[in-house]
């Protein structure tokens, strides 16, 4: 059952996601095109020699991503990094705190070990951040990864400032709203895109990858929007 109907924008992102969080892998599928797809690739193409020791889950939601993984790396240790109380607490009952950390935490007040962890991945968490706080984030990331560590992310990237913004609405707003009921979703939506969210253009986003160090990089792209993308450190 989807919630959007009953709430109302709240006044930061952490308070904004303690209210998702009720249904909130039912509501990920029913407003992110390519949603399920993009998990999928979290665990796709992976070298079968990669044994990662530490994980951190950056933005971990509700842990769909942890729970993706956690089959392939069971002896891992994973950190799940949240700014939602409620989201940690609802991974902490789903995975118990065996080989588990639970991080009450913006990105930017994380302290980010230097070459700690093996595996960095943020499922639909990243565009929260503006384009500078991206570039800093990708900073503390590669500096907290070990040598051919892995950067794993889905989302959407694009610039809201160019004409193609338009474009992605346009079909955005087809895949949410299927019946006349549907556009209170669609409005609340649209409410909590413009004031939380700032997803940045793939190009730009490599740009700063690579300035950072990152190489060797692997992208899905589905429908010019919805990127999965792996970039690893030397």
């Amino acid at each position: 059952m989807v919630i959007f109907n009953s709430m109302k924008l709240q006044d930061n992102i952490a308070k904004e996601f303690n209210e998702f969080s009720k249904n909130y892998l039912d509501d990920m599928v029913k407003i992110v095109p390519y949603y399920l797809q993009l998990l999928e690739h979290f665990t796709m193409g992976i070298h079968h020699h990669f044994k990662p020791k530490h994980i951190l889950d950056l933005g971990c939601g509700n842990g769909i991503v942890t729970s993706k993984l956690l089959p392939l790396f069971p002896d891992a240790h994973y950190t799940l990094l949240d700014a939602s109380d409620k989201m940690l607490n609802l991974c902490e009952m789903q995975f118990g705190l065996q080989n588990k950390t639970y991080v009450s935490s913006y990105f930017q007040d994380y302290e980010f070990q230097d070459q700690f962890f093996d595996m960095v991945v943020a499922g639909f968490s990243l565009h929260h951040c503006p384009a500078k706080e991206k570039q800093e984030l990708f900073k503390s990331i590669f500096k907290s990864l070990k040598p051919h560590g892995v950067l794993m992310c889905s989302d959407l990237m694009v610039d809201k400032k160019e004409l193609s913004h338009l474009d992605l609405l346009e079909y955005w707003k087809a895949f949410v709203v299927k019946k006349p009921e549907d556009q209170d979703i669609w409005d609340w939506l649209m409410e909590h895109y413009q004031t939380y969210d700032h997803p940045d253009a793939l190009n730009n986003q490599l740009d700063w990858l690579k300035q950072v160090g990152f190489t060797d990089f692997k992208i899905n792209v589905f429908n010019n929007y919805w990127v999965h993308l792996r970039a690893i450190k030397p």
